[in-house]
């Protein structure tokens, strides 16, 4: 929950901010959702990179994941279009650790059951997954998929249908068939997907942080002030 000063402080930094990108704001809060979210492991082409994060933006879905066991995690800015500063970018790359176990063991802890899609596992098809419980898709690299790790950890298997000679779609385009999907899904169920009070208010403040120029020093001013 928000302590007063934060609630103080957003309303000053709600003072540079346009009633109209206010108003965008709050709509868009109204859509946003962390029941479901993507973790992505090892992803190390920018442009597929820069396309899961702006699809994230597209759909509503406020968390991504991304796992930099090998591969550290870029963005093209010119295929992002400002998605990124909308989006929680939560990254696991400690040294000498298991970033997958990691990441994991976060998402178990915040009630996710986790599933992994590979074309080579039988598995569930979008519209067979339950969403009864908050949902965490995994993604593993272009070439080699998720890890045997990954794999192992995962609760379930999703598997999107494929009816050509190639045997799997793009990561980026794979991640956006099956947000069209189940976000499509849980709009339409009697799940929790929305976000609290208390989230759409963090996720508010930083939201104005992000887009008042020098927020970081007009905050600093404020704080001295308060």
């Amino acid at each position: 929950m928000l302590t007063a000063p934060d609630h103080r402080l957003m309303a000053h930094l709600a003072t540079f901010v346009s009633e109209s990108k206010k108003e965008l704001m709050e709509r868009v809060l109204g859509q946003r959702t962390r029941y479901l979210t993507l973790v992505l492991e090892d992803i190390f082409q920018p442009h597929n990179a820069s396309a899961v994060i702006r699809s994230c933006d597209c759909f509503g879905v406020q968390d991504l994941h991304v796992i930099e066991n090998r591969n550290a995690y870029m963005l093209n800015p010119n295929v992002t279009q400002g998605s990124s500063k909308w989006i929680n970018l939560w990254r696991y790359n400690e040294e000498g650790v298991s970033n997958t176990s990691n990441c994991f063991q976060h998402l178990k802890d915040q009630g996710y059951q986790l599933y992994a899609t590979s074309p080579h596992a039988e598995g569930l098809g979008l519209s067979d997954v339950p969403v009864d419980q908050k949902i965490a898709l995994i993604f593993g690299t272009e070439l080699e998929g998720l890890s045997s790790e990954a794999m192992a950890a995962a609760d379930a298997f999703v598997k999107i249908p494929m009816y050509g000679f190639t045997e799997s779609f793009n990561i980026s385009v794979c991640a956006a068939l099956c947000l069209h999907t189940l976000m499509n899904k849980l709009r339409e169920s009697n799940a929790p997907w929305q976000l609290t009070t208390d989230e759409q208010d963090a996720i508010r403040l930083e939201w104005y942080r992000r887009s008042v120029r020098n927020s970081d020093i007009l905050e600093k001013e404020f704080m001295k002030k308060s």
